[in-house]
């Protein structure tokens, strides 16, 4: 397997695309865009889940997921932004680690995204009140009835509550499995500022270098 090159590049990014890219036309496994995110509350217990990478701008550098924004995941992301994600395919023997502030994505764009779903995926979003207690399993299928036919025969909107997060990358590690474990790392880290009108603005990418394995 080829090392990273010699000298770095000056932005990750690119490598991070070309890598998903080759993991979604290689179908690496049932979900290549699959990534753990990993988010902190206020009593800064930190959770994980796997979410799906929906996009992935390279410049000015960020990566896209959609969720339900009453979710869990979405009350410590209210609470603290700065979240940490790790997308590994075993079978190239790639791992791309990071880090990132979250804001979420215009009205429009999560409109676009949410009609591109199936029926049963759009009528779910308004069925499931996401990482509540139900009763039971029948429970659950008996809202998402009763929201099918609400919607019967019309269209399903998205709701208010259900959206993107674009999530700006401050930091990325990039790492290529090697022979005698001598895996191949490099990290790359910027910053990220929030401007008053809560737009982000990030600065330029600077090479922190090679790391041992």
């Amino acid at each position: 397997m080829p090392l990273l090159p010699e000298p770095l590049p000056a932005s990750p990014v690119l490598v991070v695309s070309e890598w998903l890219n080759d993991a979604l036309r290689e179908q690496a496994r049932p979900n290549p865009n699959a990534m753990s995110l990993a988010t902190v509350n206020g009593d800064g217990q930190p959770s994980v889940r796997v979410v799906l990478c929906k996009e992935l701008v390279t410049e000015p550098g960020y990566l896209v997921f959609y969720t339900n924004y009453q979710s869990a995941k979405s009350a410590d992301i209210q609470t603290n932004p700065k979240v940490s994600f790790l997308m590994h395919w075993d079978r190239q023997g790639r791992q791309v680690r990071g880090e990132g502030l979250l804001v979420k994505s215009p009205a429009s764009e999560s409109d676009a995204y949410f009609m591109s779903r199936d029926r049963g995926s759009r009528i779910g979003a308004w069925a499931s009140a996401q990482s509540q207690t139900v009763q039971s399993r029948a429970t659950l299928e008996a809202q998402f009835a009763a929201t099918a036919e609400r919607f019967q025969n019309q269209d399903v909107p998205r709701p208010e509550h259900w959206g993107g997060y674009r999530l700006w990358f401050t930091a990325i590690e990039l790492w290529l499995s090697m022979d005698s474990r001598l895996h191949d790392r490099a990290l790359w880290k910027r910053t990220v500022k929030t401007n008053p009108d809560g737009t982000p603005e990030a600065g330029n990418w600077q090479t922190v270098g090679r790391l041992q394995p």
